[in-house]
């Protein structure tokens, strides 16, 4: 007999739940729905670096519209049938896994910055920076979409029929030694530590370069300042990701590894709430440590107050123009030390 499909009834729990909830949606969309208007606006911010940023607040979007909403309709005990239920779990490894990627793709892109700064303009081309934006999405999409192979739950439900509506959560439809090995060891941990290894790396490079002043030009010397900051901000990305994230998969490991040891339902919606939040807080850290983007950020933000239409002026073209040589005069200079 298959259960009526519905919605349960809804706890005064669920009140808070729900309004923190879509509180963070809200911050995640407008949030990043911003970083890529600025990056639009501002032709500067137009490169290889920014792409793999727009990629990765495409992913924080879709956190903010679709992961949240699904957690809020099966935090109200919506009834699926198991793999419907499995199919909305695993856009949820998707999202998080283009995250990742997208993270690991930065911090290539700024270790290729610094390490080849003389051919880094031919060897990192737009067109490969959008394959490797395509490649992200792509592997996110075939690593999120295993457990719908056969690499999940279906056998423990062994009076299962294909019609049977089953609560839909993450876990009934989940296996944790997945979760565990192949996505939390194989596909986090590993790129962070790609990652961790390529910023050591990268400041280990700047900083070298910035102590050998008596032979680095005044433009070098501009040069590796800004990328030093940048690679400093971009950092802090990746370590929010990990403060944000790796609560929720001790909590797994420990699932999985300690049958007996029951996590506290508290400690798991705060462990959620974390991972979602992680998507609300990327853009203030392009905000504050960003001068670029803050500017263009405060300059898009004050026209809607306003209600002013954006009028093209031939002062803020020249403007633009006098930015982008500057800095491809600045990138030549260094190019020829």
């Amino acid at each position: 007999m298959s259960s009526s499909p519905g919605i349960q009834p809804q706890e005064p729990v669920d009140v808070v739940y729900i309004s923190i909830e879509t509180a963070i949606a809200l911050a995640s969309v407008l949030g990043n729905v911003l970083v890529v208007l600025v990056v639009y606006v501002n032709r500067a911010l137009r490169n290889t670096t920014f792409f793999f940023i727009v990629s990765l607040a495409v992913a924080d979007i879709a956190v903010g519209l679709l992961v949240i909403p699904l957690a809020i309709v099966i935090s109200l005990g919506l009834q699926t049938q198991f793999y419907t239920c499995l199919f909305l779990s695993c856009l949820l490894l998707i999202i998080t896994q283009s995250s990742i990627l997208s993270l690991l793709a930065i911090a290539i892109d700024r270790y290729l910055r610094v390490k080849i700064p003389t051919k880094y303009s031919s060897v990192v081309t737009q067109r490969r920076a959008w394959a490797a934006v395509a490649l992200c999405w792509v592997l996110s999409f075939l690593t999120g979409m295993v457990p719908m192979t056969g690499w999940n739950n279906r056998d423990v439900q062994m009076n299962l029929s294909d019609s049977t509506d089953i609560p839909c959560t993450f876990m009934a439809v989940m296996r944790m030694d997945y979760m565990v090995y192949f996505n939390f060891f194989g596909l986090v941990v590993v790129p962070l530590t790609i990652m961790t290894s390529l910023y050591v790396e990268i400041f280990r490079v700047i900083r070298r370069q910035l102590n050998s002043r008596a032979e680095a030009t005044c433009d070098a010397e501009r040069y590796y300042q800004k990328e030093l900051r940048l690679a400093k901000s971009l950092a802090l990305v990746v370590f929010l990701f990990i403060v944000c994230w790796m609560p929720i998969h001790i909590m797994n490991c420990i699932s999985f590894f300690c049958k007996d040891c029951k996590i506290p339902t508290v400690a798991m919606n705060v462990g959620i709430f974390m991972s979602h939040v992680n998507s609300a807080v990327n853009p203030m850290v392009y905000a504050f440590r960003i001068k670029r983007f803050r500017v263009t950020l405060i300059e898009i933000t004050s026209r809607c107050m306003l209600c002013k239409r954006t009028q093209p002026t031939p002062c803020a073209t020249s403007a633009a123009a006098i930015t982008e040589k500057t800095n491809a005069k600045t990138y030549m200079t260094d190019a020829g030390s």
